[in-house]
């Protein structure tokens, strides 16, 4: 099959995985071809970044009732975690500084966000919201100005911390001059929750791509799914990875940068307040996209000894980088 291409980039979100439907793999894993179902698209959007469903199955109005499902959930779950929007529970908890009686799946995500903080030393952390509006206000502003003010970066760094978020099932309360992103998580959580609806509907063909990829069983002909992995959207694929039942997340400084030189980008390290860039690129596959998606925030942020400490507590992830000099490496826990 022919590339994909990828549409342009928002500068709200990053994008790194362009999905190449590889004709050749069956050749790598040595299986014999078989007939391939039909193969069905959807396009959409989550979280402000494209997104797009592929589906092997005989039947289309089956995968056209499963996508228009799959849409639903999404737009379900932007109305908890968006912070495109101003009603989102999560913009109002930002808004507010508390929120009473949250749903199941704001509880769920804000726990899981923690534990992955807790567990990455705060290398992962969602409360680096502030951070983001003071960097995009100050280059919204002026995009030759150089950096923010120290003072405004020390004033930010100060309300950021996982531990100023206090949850529970009646209710979550911030700190003040806290507020969160689960940028760094959300488009993994949607995925995998979209892969619980396909699984619902029976298929076991599919490869997801919400900015984090998961895929369900092989691709067309048998093999896995082949997706290129790049450091923005439209750039050629610096390398492929194929996938089967599995995920994959990738953050790169690239991804979205507040200024043409790209110095001053989205990947922030929460303890300095300040861009942090010891990879090119970072990409971690494991089981399920919340994982991978958490991961490669915190991975692309840390030093290589720091990311191999992160990565020996989840024995189940694999992880890859990209260097300065463009080498791609393993990162082994």
């Amino acid at each position: 099959m022919t590339p994909i291409a990828d549409p342009p980039a928002r500068f709200s979100r990053r994008r790194a995985l362009a999905v190449l439907a590889a004709a050749g793999a069956t050749l790598l894993t040595g299986r014999p071809a078989r007939a391939a179902p039909a193969r069905w698209e959807w396009r959409g959007h989550a979280m402000g970044a494209d997104a797009r469903l592929i589906l092997l199955h005989p039947d289309p109005s089956v995968a056209r009732e499963a996508a228009s499902a799959c849409a639903a959930e999404i737009a379900r779950l932007e109305a908890e975690f968006s912070l495109f929007r101003a009603d989102s529970a999560l913009s109002r908890l930002n808004r507010l500084g508390y929120f009473d009686r949250p749903g199941h799946d704001l509880l769920r995500l804000l726990a899981e966000a923690l534990d992955f903080a807790r567990r990455t030393d705060g290398a992962f952390d969602p409360t680096v919201q502030p951070l983001w509006e003071l960097y995009a206000g100050h280059f919204a502003r002026g995009p030759g100005a150089g950096p923010p003010p120290r003072e405004a970066i020390a004033a930010a760094t100060a309300v950021v911390g996982w531990r100023r978020v206090a949850v529970s099932a009646e209710k979550i309360t911030l700190a003040p001059g806290t507020r969160l992103t689960l940028n760094g998580i959300a488009q993994g959580y949607i995925t995998d929750r979209v892969a619980d609806v396909l699984r619902a509907f029976g298929f076991g063909n599919v490869l997801i791509d919400l900015g984090e990829a998961r895929a369900l069983g092989a691709g067309p002909e048998d093999a896995p799914w082949s997706v290129g992995i790049a450091e923005r959207s439209g750039d050629p694929a610096l390398f492929r990875m194929l996938m089967e039942n599995c995920a994959l997340a990738v953050s790169a400084p690239a991804g979205t940068v507040f200024e043409p030189s790209g110095r001053w980008h989205h990947l922030f390290d929460p303890a300095t307040g300040m861009p942090a860039s010891p990879w090119r690129l970072v990409a971690v596959r494991t089981t399920d996209a919340t994982t991978a998606d958490a991961l490669s925030t915190a991975l692309a942020v840390s030093p290589p000894e720091r990311g191999r400490m992160i990565l020996r507590a989840h024995p189940g992830a694999k992880a890859w980088g990209i260097n300065e000099e463009g080498a791609l490496r393993p990162v082994v826990g």
